[in-house]
């Protein structure tokens, strides 16, 4: 996923015969994967309920799911247990419904309910469930099987049938389709698996064809979707995707710098494409501005039918005219970000806690201060941050159900 957080396929036709053949003989496709889960005679685990109370339960917009989401965690060293215990302490974040790995399906939170985990217009509609990355040929192929069957036996409880691109979805289709993310799991994991295990390929029409085998299995009669590709494909079209503009206002004076190849965009009044917005150009700022010092205080991510991230820039903290620019113009403080975890005692003076790295590409609010929780609070650390530019160090914790950056000064007794 990667709600944060994540990731193309060429589409592999299923012939007509395949689709004509009886339900209950059919081998799942033609791709030698599914022929491969087809003659193992997998059984499928029982859906473990794991329903966790803390996650907010919000009604679909038609107050039931239209479909399924498939995912993947995009974490080659985790398991199944891990990132349920990271989603429940990030959930505001994201979450989806449920894990799936090669012998368990968890299901955490009430399919009755969206979460979120593919933005606004596909979290509104779908049910979302991730696979944890595994590391054979018998267990993706497992794996794979598991994911159908649930993507099935969601599709039957709500009754749908299986049909690509309008109830059974990749994270990818959704950014392609719908909008509101730019991730393209679970593409990479499959195709580095298919071809790593089985010297093949595996895209989302081969799952569709398995989770279609599945449904038969449950009792769910076929579909008349006559889906050949993923390139070429008769289901209903989607609506265009809504030009959205998301924006992320900072409050700490941060700052960037103008590259050396800063011209080659130009400089606006806003957001180029929103309403009102004209270009003004550098050279009617009469000045050579690579490597120039800028303040930053708002950062814009268009979403739906159009890509790209602006930021709001002024050339001394106190300026009143400000230029909105495109993110290559500007050279933000490199942060590495990598997984983390332990514990920790927040130090309670009266350091700020931020929703993001001070001074990063993302732009940072404070959002609390440390004296604002007991002396001797515990806190979880979930990632870390290093800035190569002054050598600090940053750590995104869980606190009282919720996530900041803090310093790593801040915080004692790590473990």
């Amino acid at each position: 996923m990667k709600a944060w957080h994540h990731w193309v396929l060429g589409g592999l036709a299923m012939t007509a015969g395949i689709i004509g053949l009886a339900w209950g003989t059919t081998t799942a496709s033609a791709n030698s994967i599914n022929t491969y889960i087809s003659n193992q005679g997998y059984s499928t685990p029982k859906i473990t309920k794991a329903i966790w109370s803390g996650f907010p339960k919000y009604n679909y917009r038609n107050n039931k799911p239209e479909g399924v989401v498939v995912h993947e965690t995009a974490n080659p060293h985790s398991t199944l247990t891990n990132e349920v215990s990271y989603m429940k302490n990030n959930y505001q974040n994201a979450f989806v419904h449920t894990f799936v790995d090669a012998g368990s399906i968890v299901n955490i939170a009430n399919t009755k309910y969206l979460s979120w985990g593919a933005g606004p217009i596909a979290n509104n509609r779908y049910v979302q469930f991730e696979q944890v990355e595994v590391h054979s040929k018998a267990a993706f192929a497992s794996e794979l099987n598991n994911a159908a069957y649930y993507t099935a036996y969601i599709l039957k409880q709500y009754g749908l049938t299986p049909k690509r691109y309008t109830t059974v979805l990749s994270h990818h289709d959704v950014s392609n389709n719908l909008g509101g993310t730019n991730h393209s799991d679970p593409d990479a994991y499959w195709s580095n698996s298919a071809k790593t295990y089985f010297g093949t390929t595996y895209n989302m029409t081969d799952f569709v064809a398995l989770v279609k085998t599945q449904y038969a299995k449950l009792g769910g009669a076929p579909t008349t979707d006559t889906t050949t590709d993923e390139n070429q494909h008769t289901t209903a079209p989607v609506a265009p995707k809504p030009k959205t503009v998301a924006y992320n206002k900072a409050t700490n004076n941060e700052t960037a710098t103008l590259s050396n190849n800063y011209t080659k965009w130009s400089v606006y009044n806003h957001v180029k494409g929103t309403k009102g917005a004209t270009k003004i150009g550098w050279g009617r700022l009469s000045a050579d501005y690579r490597g120039a010092k800028v303040y930053v205080d708002n950062r814009a991510v268009k979403q739906g039918g159009w890509s790209g991230t602006w930021y709001r820039i002024r050339f001394s903290k106190n300026a009143k005219t400000k230029y909105w620019v495109y993110s290559g113009v500007l050279n933000f403080p490199k942060v590495t970000y990598t997984n983390d975890s332990g514990t920790a005692t927040l130090v309670t003076t009266h350091a700020p806690l931020y929703n993001h790295v001070l001074n990063s590409n993302y732009l940072s609010k404070t959002v609390a201060y440390a004296d604002s929780f007991p002396a001797g609070t515990k806190v979880t650390i979930n990632k870390k941050g290093y800035k190569a530019n002054d050598g600090s160090t940053w750590f995104r914790i869980a606190l009282s159900g919720k996530s900041y950056w803090i310093k790593n000064t801040n915080l004692a007794g790590q473990a």
